[in-house]
């Protein structure tokens, strides 16, 4: 008798099963490891404040993809448990849910992921059976002094900000652009704001 065991719930043809048909199974089974690397949808029942999402054995299922987006209109937080709880995965899982509520992924009495509205997560399940946790995968991820090389851009802050938000050389025009300079040349009875030569002085901003 085939089995499902697997993390992807695939079927697992007994010895001596299926003579004659197995490449129909085999052909399913490569059709649903294909899936698992994709992008699901899911609808959540409207206000409800629970949702189960369970694998189904050997046959096509959203809840098997790699990139799980939830829909659905919800008027409070909806715990969402994801089953079996024997089952190891990674799945980034999008919060598309209008109400503007929180969605928390489950898989057993572990500790569980929130996920505000419009945004996403990356997520393992560890698959301990009742007491089945979910990880949020870059809740440790650190961040600290990265090295950037090329071009990198961030956003750039409005002006006269006084901040530890990045300045971005956008940024530093504008505000160059606020400040009077005048040349320190003797010789020049007519100084010109913004000439930078002959060694120019910072006289204030207008």
């Amino acid at each position: 008798m085939a089995t499902y065991v697997n993390n992807l719930r695939l079927k697992e043809i007994t010895t001596g099963d299926e003579s004659g048909t197995w490449g129909t199974s085999t052909n399913t089974n490569l059709e649903l490891i294909g899936e698992a690397l994709g992008f699901g949808t899911e609808a959540i029942t409207t206000n409800a404040d629970t949702h189960t999402t369970e694998i189904a054995d050997g046959s096509s299922d959203a809840a098997r993809s790699m990139y799980i987006k939830y829909t659905g209109t919800l008027d409070s937080a909806c715990t969402i448990t994801i089953g079996p709880n024997t089952m190891k995965g990674v799945h980034i899982i999008e919060n598309a849910t209008s109400g503007s509520q929180n969605i928390i992924i489950s898989q057993g009495s572990g500790a569980n992921v929130t996920i505000a509205p419009s945004t996403s997560k990356a997520i393992y399940l560890d698959g301990a059976g009742s007491g089945a946790a979910v990880v949020d995968a870059f809740n440790t991820l650190s961040l600290a002094s990265p090295t950037m090389t090329g071009t990198p851009v961030a956003p750039t802050a409005s002006a006269n900000t006084n901040s530890t938000q990045v300045a971005t050389t956008a940024y530093v025009q504008t505000e160059l652009g606020h400040l009077l300079v005048l040349e320190a040349d003797a010789s020049n009875d007519d100084p010109v704001a913004g000439d930078f030569t002959n060694g120019a002085i910072l006289v204030g901003q207008f």
